[in-house]
């Protein structure tokens, strides 16, 4: 098993974002994961960050997901020939909980641990319907355009994003953010718990770790916290003094956080 030069085992990070966010938001903690040894792959999900398919061509959250189950299939041995050092630790942030869900099922065998960064679960889909997460009531200036056949995007506006999102980040960081979000697909609920199904047999083998961020305005504690009573999680974890946007306000602190997941892996 391969380790680092301060003996501590390496890892493959593969880092899942945001709604509306891409591969970028997880500069600060990419490096400090690799000065560690570790391997990390970060990931644009479909008309999300630098990849080139637009956001009117997502059909389907499969669709939106595919660059990961790409990565899970092809990037990684094969589920019969992996070792237990090949196998990766996925990091969801806020909807992409929902993301690496689905490679959860799909791929359990290639999956040491997940851990959910103040994130949605897929048990979340029962307590809300997945459009109130974007309602146009609660996300002030965020832009929303409607197409043919009922089809509606949505992405953060720069004064939502300063005052929920970023507020404890850098202004560079935030005035950057507003500068690179895209618009993301909003899907029906129906749709979500069609394209999300969990087993305990496959979802439910995989170590679960859950990070709250303690001053998120956007996923505020007590949902989480709420939710994992229901269907508990294996650790709960929270980074203390950090908003929505963890990599960024509070990179040291989580890159920590990973680390200690990882050795425990």
């Amino acid at each position: 098993m391969a380790t680092n030069s301060a003996g501590s085992t390496k890892k493959h990070f593969a880092l899942v974002h945001g709604a509306c966010h891409g591969a970028w938001s997880w500069y600060k903690l990419t490096p400090l994961l690799k000065s560690a040894g570790h391997r990390v792959t970060v990931l644009d999900m479909a008309g999300a960050g630098i990849n080139p398919k637009q956001v009117t061509d997502v059909q389907s959250f499969s669709d939106y997901v595919q660059p990961l189950m790409d990565f899970m299939e092809h990037s990684l041995p094969s589920c019969e020939s992996i070792k237990q050092e090949e196998k990766v630790i996925l990091v969801g942030h806020s909807m992409g909980g929902l993301v690496i869900s689905k490679a959860m099922e799909t791929f359990p065998e290639k999956i040491s641990v997940a851990v959910f960064l103040t994130a949605l679960l897929p048990n979340m889909l029962q307590e809300f319907k997945f459009p109130d997460v974007f309602k146009e009531r609660s996300r002030g200036d965020a832009i929303y355009n409607y197409y043919d056949e009922g089809a509606k995007t949505f992405v953060f506006g720069p004064s939502y994003m300063s005052s929920n999102l970023y507020e404890l980040c850098s202004p560079e960081d935030a005035t950057l953010a507003t500068m690179l979000v895209r618009p993301i697909r909003v899907f029906s609920n129906e749709h979500m718990s069609e394209e999300i199904t969990t087993s305990k047999q496959k979802y439910g083998s995989i170590k679960r770790v859950y990070i709250i961020a303690e001053l998120d305005k956007t996923l505020t504690r007590d949902f989480p916290c709420r939710t994992i009573e229901k269907d508990p999680v294996d650790e709960v974890r929270e980074i203390i003094g950090s908003d929505h946007m963890v990599m960024m306000s509070k990179p040291q602190e989580l890159f920590a956080c990973l680390k200690e997941i990882a050795e425990e892996a």
